[in-house]
């Protein structure tokens, strides 16, 4: 077999795996991308609420978590269900706005406390959040209730994969028949001279 032709059997292989693979994982490659997009974009597109401000930035003046954590709980039930879990995700303490932001584990709500008087400045659904989840794919893992990251592995891992493998074959398929040119010139020329 020529060198030509093995250079377009691996140019047809790779065109073979390019498109397999495309139409394999397109929805997920669409999903992570679009999601990425929003996620780049998520403060000019108001997806993430603007950050409050609080009465005082002095830390030594404000009311302590576990105050601010009860507080929340309670705005939490009396503003929007009794029915949702107050269990934690994470405090985001923000002392140059003089806030604290709680983020809840089980849903997409969010609140915005002042450090000093914990008053309530905002309620927040947390759109980047769920866009988040989708895009990383642990929102499989949420629905089923496996309480780990099995879904959220894998499907980083497959994207992950599948993209390494457009990227590597369509390289190919771009580089191989100028390859492949290149050297039916080089064989013309030796036959000619």
């Amino acid at each position: 077999m020529t060198e030509v032709k093995k250079q377009a059997k691996w140019v047809r292989y790779f065109r073979w795996l390019h498109r397999k693979v495309s139409l394999a994982f397109f929805i997920f490659i669409l999903i992570m991308t679009i999601t990425g997009i929003l996620l780049g974009l998520k403060k000019p597109t108001g997806l993430l609420a603007p950050t409050q401000k609080g009465v005082s930035t002095e830390l030594s003046i404000w009311l302590p978590v576990h105050t601010l954590q009860q507080k929340a709980e309670r705005y939490l039930h009396d503003s929007i269900s009794k029915e949702l879990s107050v269990e934690l995700d994470r405090v985001d303490i923000r002392p140059d706005k003089g806030i604290v932001k709680f983020i809840y584990k089980h849903h997409y709500h969010g609140l915005q406390l002042d450090g000093v008087t914990g008053d309530l400045l905002s309620i927040e659904t947390r759109s980047s959040d769920f866009i988040e989840a989708l895009h990383d794919g642990s929102i499989l893992d949420d629905l089923t209730g496996t309480g780990g990251e099995q879904f959220k592995v894998s499907y980083s891992v497959l994207v992950g994969v599948s993209l390494l493998l457009l990227i590597l074959s369509g390289l190919w398929l771009w580089y191989g028949p100028r390859r492949i040119r290149k050297m039916k010139r080089t064989q013309i020329e030796n036959k000619a001279g």
